[in-house]
């Protein structure tokens, strides 16, 4: 079975840990950082974009996948995996601070909502009651 929504979600999924992780670089070669973090500065703040994305996406992208599965998430599903994906981004780019400061709250309201209806989709789903 393929699951289009699934395959498409990990791919972007997969392409926004690589930005992460090249953000990531590019403050450790600036700061002559090679191992560790900079304690408590916009490299570890850095660290943990990538790593509450981590920490997220791969219960995000079990539900999507368990939905799919079950025939009962399109067309809305790409959507929100669309929007989860966004979500991430701005969490990203929010914990850097400043003027984008606004897109780790935002990111991180889209995270939960995400996961909480897909965990609800899920459980609906699993009683028959979708």
């Amino acid at each position: 079975m393929i699951l289009p929504v699934t395959l498409c979600a990990a791919a972007a999924a997969a392409i926004i840990n690589i930005w992460l992780s090249i953000r990531i670089g590019q403050l450790r070669v600036r700061h002559k950082v090679s191992i560790g973090d900079d304690a408590g500065g916009p490299l570890t703040a850095r660290m943990r974009a990538q790593l509450n994305f981590v920490e997220n996406t791969a219960f995000v992208l079990i539900l999507i996948a368990a939905i799919e599965i079950s025939g009962k998430g399109q067309p809305w599903l790409a959507w929100v995996a669309a929007a989860y994906m966004l979500g991430r981004v701005a969490h990203g780019l929010g914990m850097d601070g400043g003027a984008l400061g606004k897109g780790r709250s935002v990111g991180t309201a889209i995270t939960m909502l995400t996961q909480l209806g897909l965990a609800v989709v899920a459980v609906l789903i699993a009683m028959g009651r979708m």
